[in-house]
């Protein structure tokens, strides 16, 4: 997988997530959402490889190789500019606290609030502030 199909798994599944919203399918919309930010940021991470250059160190390409938005976010190396622009931008830094802890593990989950799908939605759709758009910079 590339960075060009991340990029665009990242958009097809935030697409995907307003279409479970809008029908009633929290649990789905909640689960396809943070995907998207999980694509986004291995977009940004396969932005610092170089064609036909072999990985330094195998063990540091098995982490990206996970679920973890935090883990994702620092090995995308975007960490000091996520905390530099939260504190110039306290609605980035509220919708951030919003997915940080979202976890693939919510696919499991029944009955999950439409609220809580809402939120997390917003904080990664809102086209102003919201976590993806951020992210567009730096993919």
């Amino acid at each position: 997988m590339n960075r060009t199909e991340l990029q665009q798994l990242a958009e097809l599944r935030i697409k995907e997530a307003r279409i479970l919203l809008d029908g009633g399918s929290y649990s789905g919309a909640y689960y396809l959402a943070g995907y998207a930010i999980e694509c986004g940021l291995k977009a940004c991470i396969a932005k610092q490889t170089k064609e036909f250059d072999f990985p330094d160190k195998p063990e540091e390409v098995k982490k990206i190789y996970t679920h973890n938005l935090s883990q994702l976010l620092n090995l995308a190396k975007l960490k000091d500019k996520l905390e530099a622009d939260m504190k110039s931008n306290k609605q980035l830094d509220t919708y951030w606290a919003c997915i940080v802890d979202w976890g693939e593990e919510k696919r499991y989950e029944l009955g999950l609030a439409e609220k809580e799908a809402r939120d997390l939605y917003e904080a990664i759709a809102e086209p102003t502030n919201g976590v993806l758009q951020w992210l567009k910079k730096w993919w």
